[in-house]
């Protein structure tokens, strides 16, 4: 009789750890499974720039479209003052993603001085005015105007690889906006590590 009442003990005690077991199983399995969803969450916060803590506070943002128009700034006496920079709030990891210009502000920035160089083709030459324009706040422009040297520079070598009967063209010139816009981005990156540069614009274009 001892011996029955041992082997029922032992197949209980079995049966218990059994249980056991597999809710241990079920409780493990359910941690796995919320750490999973917990942790592709932050990895997919992170991938739509949702991760504040790896922030650049020196990175420039994108400005978001107001649907008033800017308050013009006047000095004393009605004296010309320049507006204050404008303040981004959009962050993006990269300069290069597709910007919407119906939700995003453009912001000017015009060259003082005009650009004269030789063309490559012939005795002629090329002078511009040039105005720049960006989606992004006043950290790019005042990293323009911080880089204004060699801005020039790239700028002038730009002008001076230009055909005039290319330039001739509509499409000539077109390009050229290209060109010149790519050339003051690959500036901006090799010096702060962001472009910004949407595009150039002509105020005044003279092919001699």
């Amino acid at each position: 009789m001892s011996s029955d009442k041992n082997k029922d003990g032992d197949a209980k005690a079995k049966g218990k750890g059994g249980k056991m077991k597999k809710i241990l199983l079920i409780t493990v399995g359910g941690v796995v499974l919320i750490g999973a969803g917990v942790g592709g969450g932050i990895y997919a916060s992170g991938m739509m720039g949702g991760d504040k803590k790896h922030e650049d506070p020196n990175r420039p943002k994108l400005v978001e479209r107001s649907e008033e128009p800017a308050a013009e700034v006047g000095g004393e006496g009605g004296e010309a003052k320049e507006a204050p920079p404008k303040v981004g709030t959009v962050a993006v990891h990269s300069d290069t993603v597709p910007v919407d210009p119906k939700k995003f502000e453009l912001t000017y920035i015009p060259l003082e001085a005009s650009f004269t160089a030789n063309l490559v083709d012939s005795e002629g030459f090329i002078q511009v005015g040039l105005s720049l324009s960006t989606y992004y706040d006043g950290k790019v422009v005042a990293n323009v105007k911080r880089h204004m040297v060699p801005i020039r520079s790239a700028i002038l070598l730009t002008l001076s690889e230009q055909q005039g009967a290319v330039l001739s063209t509509p499409e000539g010139k077109q390009a050229l906006q290209k060109l010149l816009a790519k050339a003051i981005n690959r500036v901006l990156r090799e010096k702060e590590g962001f472009g910004g540069i949407e595009n150039v614009y002509f105020t005044n274009l003279v092919v001699q």
